[in-house]
């Protein structure tokens, strides 16, 4: 292995070539669409480009904001063969700052969140979008810094409150909100790969849901892998209307089984795959991963942001990674978000020049330029990658930031 080290502006910059290649062994894990975590993470999401949206539109920035605090806790529901209902409602508990006004203007921030936690609902759990019970707590609070010193007042109260959008520091320039660290690697192995698929396969929009309205969208993998056999734990639910007996919903699993095995054999050619589906079930005493919902949601189970899957959509603990909750924060400078999206594309694109592997750590210090990170740290396994090359690409990922913004606004990056 060999390293370089360079100083760009204020950046720290190291190049490490040469570096070993990841093992083969695999652990990883993915959460569904209906898994409360993913749901929580989601919303977040959803929240944050929806304010972004409206004060883009009506004042032409983003304002400040977060909702990466966000929390569903569980209702209640009863489960029968071939019926079910809600007894007690979701609880959506939205944790967060927004920016009430913007020159002395209103904005409706509750009505912005509300509308959305619905038609989020509506679409991905129907069954829960008449059962929720929205909590709002939502401040205009400014960060510790704001020292009063007589009667002017401190810059950084108006950060939630603008008199205009020249209030706005990063209208000048983008500092970092924080100290911390985005992390990305490339490429997938195709293990992880085949998981972040099947998952998706079963939880989203497919040729099998579609055909199989029963199939729950709260469904979990864990996987282990070791470059030759797969070893996989898998929960799939069902929608207890749709499933009229235990011998129905044990017909049902049989599928689900089947329809993995056709598409490891497609995926994992030649590999010996293992599948324990709904590990818990007892099916002579009618424990069965039956749902009303297709999700745990509706049964007293909790999701909140940052404990799903990462940017890249997979948990994987023997890859760098960090424990962010990227999803609800501000798409201008938050850098728990930016840096983990950047260091991800940055790694794939250094993957691609150089054909090896690919790892990029970027490491923030609050209030410095969000373009000019406090560390840089590149890792690749090609012994022949040239330094001046990487440090291009790096500065070029480094200015991409504001294009970034937009992309997330617009809802072109997918997170989790």
């Amino acid at each position: 292995m060999s390293r370089t080290s360079t100083i760009l502006g204020n950046t720290h910059l190291v190049v490490d070539t040469g570096v070993a290649h990841p093992p083969a062994t695999t652990i990883v894990e993915r959460k569904g669409l209906g898994h409360p975590d993913t749901l929580a993470d989601t919303l977040a999401e959803r929240l944050s480009r929806a304010y972004s949206r409206y004060t883009v539109e009506r004042f032409g920035a983003v304002l400040h904001h977060n909702f990466d605090k966000l929390a569903l806790l569980g209702g209640a529901s009863e489960v029968r063969y071939g019926a079910g209902r809600m007894t007690a409602p979701v609880r959506v508990l939205v944790n967060g700052r927004a920016a009430p006004m913007c020159g002395g203007e209103r904005i409706p921030v509750e009505e912005i969140v509300e509308a959305e936690v619905r038609a989020f609902f509506a679409r991905r759990l129907p069954e829960v979008s008449d059962h929720l019970d929205i909590t709002f707590n939502i401040t205009s609070n400014s960060s510790p810094g704001a020292v009063l010193t007589g009667d002017e007042v401190p810059d950084r109260t108006r950060w939630f409150n603008p008199r205009s959008i020249e209030d706005l520091r990063e209208r000048r320039v983008r500092l970092s909100n924080d100290t911390s660290l985005g992390t990305g690697w490339a490429p997938e192995n195709v293990f992880e790969s085949f998981v972040r698929d099947l998952v998706d396969h079963f939880s989203g929009e497919s040729d099998f849901t579609l055909s199989h309205a029963w199939c729950g969208s709260d469904v979990k993998l864990m996987g282990y892998w070791d470059g030759e056999q797969a070893d996989i734990v898998l929960c799939v639910p069902q929608k207890s209307r749709l499933v009229a007996s235990r011998a129905e919903y044990v017909r049902n699993t049989e599928s689900v089984l089947a329809e993995c095995h056709r598409l490891a054999g497609l995926r994992l050619p030649g590999a010996e795959t293992r599948f324990r589906l709904n590990a818990r079930d007892v099916p002579e005493k009618d424990e069965l991963y039956l749902t009303y919902t297709g999700s745990s949601i509706e049964s007293g189970d909790e999701g909140v942001v940052g404990r799903g899957n990462r940017v890249n959509g997979l948990i994987t603990p023997l890859r760098p990674m960090n424990l962010e909750g990227a999803n609800g924060k501000n798409p201008v400078y938050h850098v728990g978000k930016l840096y983990n999206i950047a260091a991800r594309r940055l790694a794939q694109r250094l993957h691609e020049a150089t054909d090896g592997h690919a790892e990029v750590h970027l490491v923030s210090t609050t209030g410095q330029r969000l373009d000019q990170p406090w560390r840089v740290l590149v890792r690749l396994s090609s012994p022949d990658a040239e330094a001046d090359k990487v440090q291009a690409m790096v500065a070029e990922a480094m200015a991409e930031f504001p294009a970034l913004t937009d992309e997330l606004v617009s809802d072109g990056i997918v997170l989790s």
